[in-house]
């Protein structure tokens, strides 16, 4: 389960991301931190000295955590179409639950910070989809498509999407929508 100092590490990490989902990345401090975690301000200090390196730190978690390892997949010799359903399925299920989004926090972040970590975490998504698409391409399963223009839909879509379902009432049906449209676009057998 790892030491003390890992497990309060990851407990400070778990309630911060949800302190800026709710919040956004301007307005949580660290003494909120403090409190929601139980910590001293010291006990927090040693793990982070600020909330922009907690926040990273967050970044940096999900990135490595990300759960669309199409790399991995592919190399098994998976079917794009069943990796495709697959990651439409998990971007479907956080569309629907706009309460644990960080896009405003990371367009907070973006906006008062000097960093190109965000241009970093785009080309890595930029990167993975336009893999995806052309296996599926050259595995015959998708349609021939503009690659760039569809991962542009892809990733600026499901980003838009998050944001704009904290501040607007949507509906399941919206998610869908986007997610069969981007299955209409690449699947042949659709």
């Amino acid at each position: 389960m790892g030491s003390k100092k890992e497990r309060t590490r990851e407990h400070i990490l778990e309630v911060s991301y949800r302190l800026f989902a709710k919040n956004g990345f301007n307005k949580v401090t660290m003494k909120d931190i403090c409190e929601a975690t139980n910590l001293s301000r010291g006990g927090l200090y040693s793990h982070f000295s600020s909330t922009r390196e907690l926040f990273e730190a967050i970044l940096e978690k999900i990135n490595q955590k990300d759960e669309m390892n199409f790399q991995e997949e592919m190399e098994r010799g998976i079917s794009a179409t069943e990796i495709l359903k697959n990651a439409l399925v998990l971007m479907e299920d956080e569309m629907n639950h706009p309460e644990d989004s960080l896009s405003l926090a990371m367009y907070e972040y973006a906006g008062s910070v000097e960093t190109d970590l965000m241009d970093h975490f785009n080309k890595i998504g930029e990167y993975k989809w336009t893999a995806l698409i052309e296996y599926g391409i050259a595995r015959g399963e998708f349609r021939n498509v503009n690659v760039s223009e569809i991962v542009n839909i892809i990733l600026y879509a499901y980003q838009g999407v998050r944001m704009w379902s904290r501040i607007v009432n949507m509906t399941s049906e919206v998610f869908a929508s986007i997610t069969n449209h981007i299955k209409k676009q690449l699947i042949k057998e659709w």
